[in-house]
This record gives structure tokens, C-alpha cells and sequence, in this order.
């Protein structure tokens, strides 16, 4: 696993990433999607396992589920389960939201 931070500190992390919203960080090689709620920051795959439609687009309810907007499938945030539709996890990412940042581990 390769740890990496966003920010140098957690209220430059959280200017960098807007409230509710889906977006695309680059780690290293890999792209992944991340969301914040709040203080609370969620990683994940940038494609629904379901039929790789772009997650970019996804939005989360009350109920702490990101969903699809292709097929409305629901993903659990924390950990990637699929709470509606038939297909598999929803690859996921730790994210620490600290005082240095915001470490994700991929």
C-alpha cells in the first residue's frame, strides 16, 4: 500500500476538495474519486463496478450510500458494499482527515 497526502494541513485538504461533491485526484499512476461530507472524506474507484459508468456524476444520500447516476445502484461510502443492484464491492480507499492533511492509502 503507498500512503499519500493531500494538503499540508486539514484546512487546506478540505479547501481543496468541495463539500458534496464528487472529484478526481490523481495519486501517483492512479486516478481514484474522492468525496467529502462535511469533515468526513471518502475514497473510492472513479467507475461503478456495474457497467463503468463515471462516478464523477454520483451523488450520496442521507443513508450514507454514493449513488450511481447511470443505473442508480447504491454503494455503502464506507465500505464499498452494494446496497441496491447485483454486482460487486465498489472498490475503496482509507482516507485520515489530520491536522498534516489528508492521507489516502491505495
Amino acid at each position: 500500500m503507498k500512503k499519500y497526502t493531500l494538503g499540508n494541513s486539514k484546512e487546506e485538504a478540505l479547501n481543496l476538495l468541495p463539500n458534496g461533491r464528487v472529484k478526481k485526484v490523481k495519486l501517483g499512476e492512479k486516478e481514484i474519486a474522492v468525496l467529502r461530507l462535511g469533515e468526513e472524506v471518502f475514497g473510492f474507484e472513479p467507475f461503478c463496478p456495474h457497467r463503468g459508468a463515471s462516478l464523477l456524476n454520483a451523488y450520496p444520500n442521507s443513508s450514507g450510500e454514493l449513488i450511481c447516476p447511470l443505473h442508480e445502484y447504491r454503494f455503502n461510502l464506507k465500505s464499498g458494499r452494494p446496497m441496491a443492484g447485483g454486482c460487486r464491492d465498489l472498490e475503496t480507499y482509507s482516507c485520515i482527515l489530520g491536522e498534516g492533511g489528508l492521507e489516502i492509502q491505495i
